[in-house]
């Protein structure tokens, strides 16, 4: 059953629209967002779908396709950030987020599904956020541009769910479009698409789905961002984003806690690698940039300890087999990586990779390609 005819059912009449906002995976630029520097995803065709139809009486009524139990009713008026645990925080989020903005929306019916994986660090959280943002501005008229609509997104994500995101997941949603990716830089919120091809360029970019769920809600998020605040005012900067990436050594040796010195390595140079990547594209080597994912996996892994077994697993058997680089992408902890591959190689890799798994006892991953897709639109 589809969304319209979902939200039928279960409100008795047909939808005003229905919407759709994509998750997203990122090429590179992995906890440079929060500080302001540069970062690089693109989007999935993997979508959070919402069929929605406006109140004027105050009430929100939520419901998911996707998860057991009864529409989740609750007052627009009567919102507070911190005190809903469950998926229709996302949700609510986004009411709360514009109405605190000033914008008068005054109740919704929401009947949402998602095919974006849940816990594989593919941004599904803020698939939700952004439809739910870019059906009400449709509805009531807002008349907020992409990424405004992102901003409101992630204040619901910050204030209200209580996740310390940065505001890529949010764009990447918002703002992708298909064939390419996004090169947001995180202090302005100016956009770039760079168009990447990759089929045209006989390569494929595979996501593996370790399976392995993780939660940003845990404090391991929260405890990076605080040390990389840390390293910012030691250095004399408002974010790491103004740290040279010619001078790190040189800051590196300002830094006497080795946790803050790690953090602060990682994310200045992960900035750098989103602008080499961005220098191989414009000019056309796309194979290149294998070697630079590879590279930000080993950063990610030993400088901000983010990765797993899993994880690693997947890097050093993808790469031993044939593929051109890959690395960990999302939060960490599990999740997913990214595995860039000739489309030759791609049944070659994905078998190495799985076989890996059975042999180390882990759940079988889900493997399937990065397909650069549009981001969030109104379907009907």
């Amino acid at each position: 059953m589809g969304v319209r005819e979902g939200f039928e059912e279960l409100y008795g009449a047909a939808p005003e629209g229905v919407w759709a906002a994509p998750g997203r995976v990122n090429l590179i630029g992995e906890y440079t967002d929060f500080n302001e520097g540069f970062v690089m995803p693109l989007a999935l065709p993997h979508t959070a779908v919402a069929a929605v139809s406006r109140r004027d009486d105050g009430v929100l009524r939520l419901h998911s396709a996707d998860i057991e139990g009864p529409v989740v009713e609750l007052h627009v008026d009567g919102l507070e950030p911190l005190t809903n645990t469950s998926w229709a925080a996302y949700p609510a989020g986004v009411v709360w987020a514009l109405r605190a903005a000033g914008h008068a929306v005054a109740g919704a019916d929401v009947h949402l599904a998602s095919t974006v994986p849940t816990g594989a660090g593919l941004s599904s959280s803020a698939a939700l956020e952004v439809v739910t943002a870019l059906a009400l501005n449709d509805l009531y008229e807002l008349g907020l541009t992409r990424p405004e609509l992102a901003r409101i997104a992630q204040r619901a994500e910050n204030d209200f769910v209580g996740v310390p995101c940065g505001i890529m997941d949010q764009t990447a949603s918002a703002c992708c479009t298909d064939g390419h990716a996004l090169h947001l830089d995180c202090r302005d919120l100016t956009i770039r698409q760079v168009p990447f091809d990759l089929a045209a360029q006989g390569l494929s970019l595979l996501v593996v789905d370790t399976r392995v769920k993780h939660a940003l809600g845990d404090g391991a998020y929260a405890e990076r961002r605080e040390g990389c605040e840390e390293g910012a005012r030691v250095l004399g900067v408002s974010h790491l984003r103004d740290v040279a990436y010619e001078g790190l050594d040189a800051s590196l040796a300002r830094l006497s806690d080795e946790r803050v010195r790690r953090y602060v390595r990682h994310v200045v140079s992960d900035d750098h690698r989103v602008e080499r990547v961005i220098g191989l594209l414009d000019a056309g080597d796309v194979r290149g940039i294998g070697a630079v994912l590879t590279e930000g996996h080993a950063s990610l892994r030993d400088d901000l300890r983010i990765s797993c077994d899993e994880l690693d697993l997947v890097v050093a058997t993808a790469n031993s087999a044939g593929a051109l680089g890959s690395r960990m992408t999302g939060g960490g902890f599990g999740g997913s990586a990214i595995v860039l591959v000739e489309a030759a190689d791609v049944d070659t890799v994905t078998k190495a990779v799985t076989e890996a798994f059975a042999a180390a006892g882990y759940t079988s991953p889900r493997v399937f390609p990065a397909v650069p897709s549009e981001g969030a639109r109104r379907v009907s």
